[in-house]
């Protein structure tokens, strides 16, 4: 077996053509592909000297697709990218570019040159390897990923079924993915569902709604009698809920400026589908009964838990919800007796400060992009089969399914019918289907019939019937937490105590703490380390409120606040003294007492895009 090709400089041309545009009677373009981004430059009907929109970072691209004429007699192919290019206000908007591939004869000659770009550029976006021999063909393409979307229609402020649709549906689709998308009916619905799932039919589980569905589903997969294999599925979240805290981390890894509400989800869902994954930490924690969780996220005593919760009921301002909550925790600061134990890493960060502060995100108002054009929508189900779009194929759905969404458009802002393609004059396109189905690849399965009562689970899916009166059950997974003695037992000697009055203490595993709070800035998803982070009391209304302030720039420690401490830990025991108050884990309310809890590094997989993506956005 020959040895991978050594990996190309970003500047390094993988291929160079002319094409023409469509409709046929525009200008011809000279395009360069590189492994960072397509180059455009106009050729006729007049060069450009300073092109404008002339590059187009592969990081803002989700997919492309070939096409061809619906004119017998047009030899030519088409080649089309789908772009989310930043507008002049900083929001992402949905652009199209079709390129007319006509420097051949005939239209097989030139359909092969369009899938070759077509091929080369997903091979880019999905991080596969291209050969060193030039020989680019769609045979290089496994077949599309098949995910499981488990949507919260109730995220947030309600938008999120909205946002999915209008948005994320349509984009995964020019990705070339195929998916399956169940609603959730009720709180634990998620964990049920995975706890019986056939893993061996999907490649992914993403969640459409905020950090709480995602804490259902990890420990749903923790749940079940083959964990050890199921916690390796790869998760994914796409952010439609309040605090979206990692979404706000994978916004980060990816190289992308902090964002709010839509442009996050955007950002999100480019990343997605670019695909890859990298692992990611859990923290199993133990609570006073004896039961245990696991969080991806936080655990919080004090003042973060208490806005937390005491905010649910502003729940219809979405992420304004903890503003609200902060203000009034504020007016009302409380202090809580407890104690901190905790087993210092093996080698600790020296300052958690980072070398450079985040830039402050922008407001969501601002964030916003133009709505996009309607787009024909079903009735509200629970359910909705696999539409792997934009291939003009018979619905994958029994009867009483949504319709199938309507082909994405070729030159529209958003998705229309495929008679709408094209200008006037010119014969409309339609797919080219080799390329979406590489030669050899299966043809996509049926997972999840749709009818309009209660979603019917098919056998081969193995999902436990819903039950109508679902708990918060503790997790049955035995994997053992080697570092933590048992509750109410002495600790070791390497253990560090701290006891006295606190506002706040906060064990955090992301960078993260809400999509633009930046709680532990230099955190990794998989670095082995739970953040602990306490606030002792003696702290001023007005500098605790600097210090939040300061998270949004990730900047919190370069204040010199003394009542703000830090450390990086395997493990931690926190003992609430004062006989009231609130924890949570990953946002969720949790029996109050003591607690302990043990990182397991590297336990499962984040869905985060693939590895060399920018570190900043150009």
């Amino acid at each position: 077996m020959a040895p991978p090709p050594p990996p190309l400089a970003a500047s390094t041309p993988l291929l160079h053509g002319e094409f023409g545009s469509y409709p046929a009677r525009g200008p011809r373009f000279a395009l360069t592909l590189t492994s960072q981004a397509l180059h455009i430059q106009r050729l006729r009907p007049k060069p450009e000297a300073r092109p404008r929109g002339g590059l187009v970072p592969l990081a803002e691209v989700s997919g492309c697709c070939t096409l061809r004429s619906r004119s017998p007699s047009d030899s030519a192919a088409y080649f089309c990218i789908y772009t989310y290019p930043r507008s002049r206000r900083g929001s992402r908007r949905r652009t199209t570019r079709t390129f007319r591939t006509d420097g051949a004869t005939t239209y097989e000659e030139n359909r092969a040159e369009a899938q070759r770009w077509a091929t080369a550029l997903t091979c880019l976006l999905r991080g596969l390897p291209l050969p060193g021999d030039g020989e680019i063909t769609p045979d290089l393409l496994p077949r599309p990923p098949r995910l499981l979307l488990l949507v919260n229609p109730f995220g947030g402020r309600g938008l999120a079924w909205q946002w999915c649709k209008n948005y994320v549906l349509p984009m995964i689709s020019e990705a070339g993915l195929s998916f399956n998308l169940i609603q959730t009916e009720r709180q634990n619905h998620a964990r049920e569902l995975v706890q019986g799932l056939s893993l061996s039919e999907w490649d992914g589980i993403v969640t459409v709604s905020g950090d709480g569905l995602l804490h259902e589903v990890l420990n749903g997969l923790l749940d079940r009698p083959d964990w050890e294999e199921a916690v390796k599925m790869p998760v994914g979240i796409l952010p439609c809920g309040s605090g979206n805290a990692l979404a706000g981390a994978v916004n980060q890894h990816g190289g992308f400026e902090p964002a709010l509400g839509l442009d996050l989800l955007l950002n999100c869902s480019l990343l997605l589908c670019r695909g890859g994954g990298h692992p990611l930490d859990l923290l199993s924690v133990t609570l006073a009964s004896g039961s245990r969780c696991f969080s991806f996220l936080s655990v919080a005593w004090g003042f973060v838990s208490d806005v937390d919760i005491q905010s649910e009921r502003f729940r219809a301002l979405g992420s304004a919800r903890f503003t609200l909550g902060t203000v009034l925790g504020l007016a009302t600061l409380h202090t809580y007796r407890g104690r901190l134990s905790y087993l210092p890493a093996t080698v600790e960060p020296t300052s958690p400060t980072p070398v450079h502060s985040l830039p402050r995100a922008k407001s969501e108002l601002t964030l916003t992009p133009d709505p996009a054009p309607p787009m024909a929508h079903s009735p509200l189900h629970r359910s909705v089969s696999d539409l792997p779009l934009p291939l003009p194929q018979p619905a994958l759905a029994s009867p009483g399914s949504p319709e199938p969404l309507p082909i994405l458009s070729l030159n529209g802002g958003g998705p229309e019918l495929a008679g709408d393609w094209g200008g006037a004059g010119d014969a409309p396109l339609s797919p080219d289907p080799l390329l979406s189905s590489p030669p050899g690849s299966p043809k996509t399965a049926l997972h999840s019939p749709v009818t309009e009562g209660a979603p019917v689970i098919p056998p081969s899916s193995g999902l436990p019937p819903p039950t109508a009166d679902a708990r918060v059950a503790a997790s049955t997974c035995g994997l053992p937490d080697h570092l933590l003695p048992p509750l109410g037992t002495p600790l070791p000697p390497d253990w560090v105590t701290l006891e006295g009055d606190f506002v706040l203490m906060l064990a955090i595993s992301p960078s993260h703490l809400g999509a633009d709070l930046v709680a532990a800035p230099h955190a990794r998803f998989d670095d082995g380390l739970v953040h602990l982070c306490w606030v002792r009391s003696g702290i001023s209304r007005a500098a605790l409120l600097r210090l939040f302030l300061a998270m949004e720039r990730g900047s919190q420690f370069s204040l010199g606040c003394p009542q703000l401490g830090y450390a990086a830990a395997r493990a931690f025991r926190l003992e609430p003294l004062t006989p009231r108050g609130v924890l949570t884990v990953d946002g969720e309310q949790v029996e109050y007492g003591p607690l302990q809890a043990q990182m397991h590094p590297g336990l499962g997989t984040l869905l985060t895009g693939p590895p060399g993506c920018p570190g900043r956005e150009p």
